[in-house]
């Protein structure tokens, strides 16, 4: 029903009022800027088929490298299966050199893209003959290919390392590499947690002095920031636990079954341990917690197909050493599950610190 305008009212204002049309101003905008757009794209077309050709290029020699570094190395291990049944130890000190050479390999893949590392921290070459266990957090499945980097230069470590992986890495280019290595491929879940934890120890005991093994990486998280962040923060929550957005809380049971597995105990019970201002004084067994925090700049981690393809612009990845010497890291399950709750929380701070200044992590870790 339309209103009837009284007396002194305009007739414009009876009734719904038209409705108007757009002015033609913001369309003319829009096909201009439109315009802009098409003119940047067709500018950046070269600097597009450039980098296309350059990730093809790199593809195709990462798969040649492939064909011809892996078979290499299985055929050696073949040939010198004599020498491992009369001289355990040369032979697997001879894999481990073939091993670093391969990792070094993939970290080079990297270094030519422009990936590069700066390392803050204390000085983990130092303990580098000595056993230890790395916990490092986890972004991205470049966290690997950044550790294969950093690590090189640090003696023998990487010849006589050992990693816990995700059991998908099994099935990749290097999963036999790392099968023949003695590395450790963990299925996650819930389901398969107390079965792989008894695996894991089996492993350990058949597989970790016997090859003269020296180091463990060891990822507590138990997978990817990006798909643990809200179950770990849920259950955070509801434990009275602190709220973390840069790492999750850690999962303790692999480091429960290292620490017991490897760590050499005194008369007394107590752990035997190195001196972190002593290092002259060594004992067998585990020495040392080495507390990695890799942060990317911006937040934004690499993943391996970025390390490969090379397809992001050079980036430094920054990464923050903290050594603790094995007496003093408890070994009881409450009291360690407390310990490593707080060296997480201690990651967050660390990464909320580098992400707000963009630059480094505070003044007094770096070396």
């Amino acid at each position: 029903m339309t209103a009837t305008p009284g007396p002194g009212t305009p007739a414009a204002a009876a009734g719904p009022r038209p409705c108007r049309r757009s002015p033609p101003e913001p369309i003319e905008k829009d096909r201009t800027d439109a315009n802009v757009r098409m003119a940047v794209t067709v500018e950046e077309a070269p600097w597009l088929g450039w980098m296309v050709a350059k990730a093809l290029m790199r593809f195709a020699f990462m798969v040649a490298n492939n064909l011809v570094a892996i078979p290499s190395y299985i055929c050696y291990v073949i040939i010198l299966q004599p020498l491992r049944v009369l001289d355990s130890k040369r032979f697997w000190y001879i894999e481990g050199l073939m091993y670093k050479w391969l990792l070094g390999m993939v970290a080079s893949w990297g270094w030519y893209a422009g990936y590069t590392v700066m390392e803050w921290g204390e000085d983990i070459k130092a303990i580098s003959n000595d056993e230890a266990v790395m916990l490092v957090n986890h972004q991205a499945t470049g966290d690997v290919c950044t550790l294969m980097m950093c690590l090189q230069d640090k003696g023998p470590v990487v010849a006589q390392m050992m990693w816990l992986m995700d059991h998908i890495f099994k099935y990749t280019n290097f999963g036999v590499v790392s099968l023949i290595h003695g590395d450790f491929f963990i299925r996650q879940g819930r389901s398969y947690r107390d079965q792989q934890l008894l695996v894991l120890k089996k492993h350990l005991e058949h597989n970790y002095r016997s090859r003269d093994r020296k180091w463990i990486v060891l990822f507590p998280e138990g997978g990817f920031l990006r798909k643990r962040r809200e179950t770990s923060q849920a259950f955070a929550k509801k434990n009275n636990l602190p709220f973390l957005t840069h790492v999750t809380l850690p999962r303790f049971g692999a480091t429960n079954i290292i620490l017991n597995a490897l760590v050499a105990r005194q008369l007394n019970g107590s752990p035997a341990g190195g001196d972190a201002k002593g290092l002259e004084c060594k004992s067998r067994g585990l020495q040392w917690i080495i507390d990695t925090t890799i942060a990317y700049p911006n937040a934004e981690p690499i993943d391996i197909q970025t390390w490969i393809l090379g397809y992001r612009k050079p980036t430094v990845t920054h990464v923050h050493y903290r050594i603790f010497p094995i007496k003093d890291v408890p070994l009881e399950t409450d009291d360690l599950a407390n310990w490593l709750y707080q060296r997480f929380i201690e990651k967050e701070d660390l990464l909320s610190h580098f992400y707000k200044t963009g630059t480094q992590y505070p003044p007094c870790t770096h070396f």
